[in-house]
């Protein structure tokens, strides 16, 4: 099986998985969901956004808590699944602004057009693609932000060059994603349950960090960071594998419950933010 054929089923699996934890959401929420400690979602904040958006949010932050998104802006969300911080981020760009979701899973884009449909969200689209090679124009974003999903993408540097090629001068990031401080081992980045848990595909945090300023982003820098104890970690890995179950019809590896307590406190939930710099 060549390189791009094995990348291509790798993404699949991400998608079969996702799809069924989108399914599973009303009942028990996913690997990385809101009901995971570090999700940093006030009640007050979610209070007035559809819940089916907010009970199918399988994040691991919130990359909006400090983002200074202002009236008029364009926010793009990589991976915005059932569209919880898009809508959140359309409160902020008010009816002059504007929200594109990116989600590469049609589950996903079907339901949060729905409910953007449903509820009246007329500055929010929703749009098919990958990250790699997002379908946005050059230089039109003023924000991206993204929620526990570029660890998930098996070209992280690409993209990173996507995300500056689309955004403007001046323009920031603001991402919230799953990074390590070591290596992980075979059995963990082969293991299907593992990667749609957020964790086999998840990277050194300063090769996370080299990787956005080789695009050309200044200015890198994590603003906090929470390090995930062995629940935690067992929720990314064990958890996964119930939904991995019913989405493929079998257990899909062995259990990873022997690698739970050496990953923790090795593994963490990192907000990252960067700019692109404004040529003279």
């Amino acid at each position: 099986m060549n390189h791009e054929t094995n990348t291509e089923k790798k993404l699949q699996q991400v998608r079969d998985g996702y799809t069924e934890m989108l399914k599973r959401s009303q009942q028990k929420s996913g690997c990385c969901s809101t009901s995971t400690e570090g999700a940093y979602y006030d009640a007050q904040e979610v209070a007035d956004l559809p819940p089916e958006a907010v009970q199918s949010s399988f994040g691991c932050g919130n990359p909006l808590k400090f983002a200074e998104v202002k009236e008029g802006q364009t926010v793009l969300d990589i991976g915005s699944g059932a569209g919880i911080d898009c809508f959140l981020a359309a409160q902020k760009v008010g009816p002059t602004g504007r929200v594109i979701g990116l989600d590469m899973t049609p589950a996903m884009i079907e339901k949060a057009t729905q409910i953007a449909k449903e509820k009246g969200y007329s500055n929010v689209e929703f749009r098919l693609g990958t990250a790699d090679k997002m379908p946005v124009e050059d230089s039109s974003v003023d924000w991206i932000i993204s929620n526990c999903v570029i660890n998930l993408a098996p070209d992280k540097p690409a993209v990173f060059r996507e995300a500056f090629r689309i955004m403007k001068p001046g323009g920031r990031l603001s991402v919230s994603d799953i990074v390590t401080g070591m290596d992980l081992p075979p059995a963990v980045r082969n293991s299907i349950e593992a990667y749609v848990g957020c964790l086999a595909g998840a990277i050194r945090e300063e090769e996370y960090l080299e990787g956005m300023r080789q695009a050309g982003f200044e200015q890198v820098e994590v603003t906090s960071r929470l390090v995930y104890g062995p629940e935690q970690v067992s929720t990314l890995i064990e958890e996964t594998a119930n939904t991995m179950k019913s989405s493929c019809g079998c257990g899909c590896g062995p259990s990873l419950a022997p690698w739970i307590k050496q990953f923790a406190g090795k593994v963490w939930s990192a907000q990252v933010e960067a700019v692109k710099p404004v040529k003279s």
